[in-house]
């Protein structure tokens, strides 16, 4: 019992920790269940979790060594061998799962040509080049050495996002290293299984006949036949109302473990590719509480994740971890990590748009991930039970390379941006807490002048009018939410928020203010502040009668960003307390391009310089009259 809750608290305290330094939580976890298996095994002679409980035997070596009461006793392990084989199994099909929930295929077609030559043939070099490797090197049989080469070809987000959020690079490569995460996951898991399926679908003694061929195509069929229809026919279950809302996380864990079990029933060893397909499914159709369903499979993905790891690295041995102290082991992890890397970046991103710079770093960034460590423990287990004695070495090898790529990077890419001039200099994107009407037009005007914007509404409608524009939206709770955790909002260096609740506008201002605000933190006039019933905020934008009600019936009256070129201080300030209550002062655009917001209580200190242009909304500006000058002078 002792054991089993250690493992829970342990493997929360490392997710925490990573959190807390911005470091993969596979490292922690991993070195947690090194220290208290195989490395306490070398230094005690016995490790302080077993996670394997093996019997013990009379000195003839048949008959159970019973104790005191009759009950078989052994050396103390978690799980008997066979029930700590289907855990495992489960648990990556869960974590395979929420993988395949990732994948959109319009996000596939969405991303530019550098990025799809990377998870398609930069992952056949990887494949490949690791596969010979593995053979030529360790001396590994080629059914065994391609399947290390398929564990290696995935990074994934979970080792990506902390070393990106870590390190402020230039917005082409941050995209890259995050699409090519996200997309080579479930893609890499979906090879890795192939090749599994395929290496126990042939006979002990490696013939690949017509009866392996057609189990392998079986193992195909019964994946994608049940994958699809087990999505699909959940995705019925949701548009027709038929779940409960209190049951529908836990209705589709109990799916997710039945179709892999039946799959696997139907035809063996089918039931991981089962699962990806059917999260893959469900990902491209407009599920009803989809976003739900997600952040459910997150929370339960990092539980498992946190047992998982602890538990496999608790059972390599510590034999085995000793022999990775031979330098084949890691002149295998250079060949990996410093040939097929580079290798497979360059020969993606030939004509990719990317300079020698930002190539060279992309090559030096290639963390191992989750689905690779999780995947080689479990198939080093299923192949030891067919019989494969070098099957043992798959779990230990794919260790290596995971802790020693998340190490590597995870310590120097910040050193190693700054060397090669890859980092941004100041985050200029701009996050919009809102996608109302009046909050698409301006993002739609920055973007069109090539500013980086993101929307983000809680109301799916808001966000797919504005990915209707051609904007990038996120449907996020702003409270609820954890926007630090999404990736597209790297370069976010200003925050505006827009929103009708003023405390939903100043819970964003004040939570993200150091996370997204670094340039600045501004929103919309309370009807309060413009009524001049309470003291205006320093955050307060535009001009002090531009509440929310204003300020979106005038981007229903005139949907229009309009320009006007300045000619002096003076100027301006005339024009922002002599302007209607239809036209909305937005920004200052310098003659540089770089835009300033206009602050509704400090539009004096703005620094006009004749040339710089005010950027605003609604009715066109007429220039100041030297009567309306007078009249004004006179109030």
């Amino acid at each position: 019992m002792i054991a089993l809750a250690g493992i829970i608290v342990l493997g929360i305290l490392a997710q925490w920790v990573a959190w807390r330094l911005r470091l993969p939580a596979i490292l922690p976890l991993i070195l947690i269940g090194l220290l208290v298996g195989p490395i306490a095994e070398i230094w005690t002679g016995h490790k302080f979790i077993e996670p394997v409980f093996d019997y013990l035997f009379e000195a003839n070596g048949k008959d159970l060594l019973l104790d005191e009461h009759g009950h078989p006793q052994g050396n103390g392990g978690l799980f008997p061998s066979d029930v700590l084989f289907w855990f495992v199994s489960l648990a990556i099909g869960v974590i395979l799962f929420e993988g395949g929930l990732t994948l959109n295929r319009h996000e596939v077609t969405g991303v530019g040509p550098a990025i799809g030559k990377l998870v398609t043939l930069g992952s056949a070099i990887t494949f490949v080049g690791a596969g010979l490797a593995a053979k030529f090197i360790i001396g590994l049989p080629y059914d065994i050495a391609f399947l290390f080469g398929s564990l290696v070809i995935v990074t994934g987000p979970t080792v990506i996002a902390p070393i990106l959020r870590n390190v402020p690079l230039r917005r082409n490569i941050s995209t890259v290293l995050k699409w090519e995460g996200i997309l080579i996951d479930p893609i890499g898991a979906l090879v890795a299984v192939l090749v599994f399926d395929f290496i126990i679908s042939h006979e002990s003694e490696g013939s690949f006949g017509i009866e392996a061929f057609k189990e392998f195509m079986g193992i195909i069929s019964v994946g994608f036949t049940f994958g699809i229809g087990t999505g699909f026919g959940f995705y019925q279950l949701l548009k027709r109302d038929m779940i409960p809302h209190y049951l529908l996380n836990v209705v589709s864990l109990a799916l997710v473990l039945g179709a892999f079990a039946l799959s696997d029933i139907v035809v063996h060893e089918s039931g991981l590719l089962t699962v990806v397909v059917m999260g893959m499914t469900l990902a491209n159709l407009k599920v009803p509480h989809f976003k739900e369903l997600l952040y459910f499979k997150e929370s339960l993905t990092v539980l498992l994740i946190s047992i998982l790891f602890i538990v496999l690295s608790a059972n390599i041995d510590g034999e085995q971890l000793l022999l990775l102290a031979d330098w084949r082991y890691w002149a295998l992890f250079a060949v990996v990590v410093l040939v097929l890397r580079p290798l497979s970046v360059f020969a993606s991103t030939a004509k990719g748009g990317l300079d020698l710079r930002e190539k060279l770093f992309i090559s030096w960034v290639g963390p191992r991930g989750i689905v690779a460590a999780g995947i080689a423990s479990l198939f080093g287990l299923k192949l030891a039970n067919y019989g494969y004695e070098e099957a043992a070495l798959i779990t230990p090898l794919v260790f290596m390379i995971v802790m020693g790529t998340v190490l590597l990077n995870a310590t120097t890419a910040r050193l190693v941006a700054r060397l090669l001039g890859v980092t941004l200099q100041q985050s200029n994107g701009l996050l919009i807490v809102g996608a109302n009407p009046g909050a698409r037009l301006i993002a739609n005007y920055l973007q069109n002048h090539g500013r980086h914007v993101v929307l983000v509404d809680r109301s799916p409608t808001l966000v797919q009018e504005a990915q209707d524009m051609g904007l990038k939206a996120i449907e996020q709770d702003i409270i609820e939410g954890n926007l630090e955790e999404e990736l597209e909002l790297l370069d976010m260096g200003y925050l505006l928020a827009l929103t009708p609740s003023m405390a939903v506008n100043d819970v964003a201002c004040k939570r993200y203010k150091e996370v997204f605000g670094e340039n600045g933190t501004f929103r919309i006039v309370s009807q309060a502040e413009s009524q001049g019933q309470i003291e205006l905020a320093d955050e307060a934008a535009f001009d002090i009668k531009t509440d929310y009600i204003n300020f979106l019936e005038t981007a229903r009256d005139y949907p229009n960003i309009r320009e006007y070129v300045l000619q002096s201080q003076e100027q301006f300030e005339q024009i922002c307390q002599l302007s209607c209550r239809n036209t909305i002062p937005l920004f200052i655009r310098k003659p540089d391009g770089d835009f300033h917001f206009v602050r509704a209580n400090q539009p004096q200190n703005e620094q006009i310089e004749a040339g710089d242009t005010l950027i605003y909304m609604g009715k066109e500006i007429e220039a100041p009259s030297t009567e309306m000058v007078e009249e004004l002078e006179e109030a």
